[in-house]
């Protein structure tokens, strides 16, 4: 049984994966990864994450990393589930260099803008967290959104008015 994983197991799992990284390459933490590694959750139930180039290499080792760390591991990025933001590379925090292997939080504007669509409780406190860090700032979270809202037909299981709507009441009850 595969256990949540806390800020160090998260650590381990970052140090044990680099040495399969052959070439430089780029691992974003995405979600409670970065919830956790950030401060404002304890734990979470898995670790999801966008390596940049994949490799085979890499993708052995998270299945070996999945099974001996007993945690779970997911391949998932916001621009999976909403467009992607332009400039989210540069916006994307560093966090370790491990060999060759260079891990970043996946840009935060990004990741507030994709838990705010999906709207889980979870994701509108972490929404919430963001926001009164000021890892995210409201008026550029509003201004990205702008600039993806016209690309928002491109994902079908998105509803454009709900998530506007969801946007606006997430900065409402930010400036409250």
């Amino acid at each position: 049984m595969r256990r949540l994983a806390d800020a160090e197991r998260i650590r381990r799992f970052l140090h044990d994966l680099a040495p399969a990284a052959r070439r430089p390459t780029r691992l974003y933490l995405v979600g409670g990864a970065t919830a956790v590694l950030l401060g404002w959750r304890p734990t979470t139930i898995d670790v999801d994450l966008k390596l940049v180039p994949e490799s085979d290499e890499l993708l052995r080792a998270l299945s070996q990393l999945k099974e001996s760390l007993a945690i779970n591991i997911e391949l998932a990025a916001p621009s999976d589930f909403i467009p992607e933001l332009p400039g989210w590379e540069e916006r994307s925090p560093f966090v370790v260099q491990e060999g060759q292997l260079a891990v970043y939080h996946y840009d935060p504007y990004s990741q507030a803008l994709a838990k705010i669509e999906r709207g889980h409780a979870q994701d509108i406190v972490d929404v919430r967290e963001m926001l009164r860090t000021r890892l995210v700032e409201p008026a550029r979270l509003r201004d990205l959104f702008a600039r993806i809202e016209p690309e928002l037909f491109r994902y079908p299981a998105v509803d454009p008015p709900s998530f506007r709507d969801a946007v606006d009441q997430a900065l409402r009850e930010a400036a409250t």
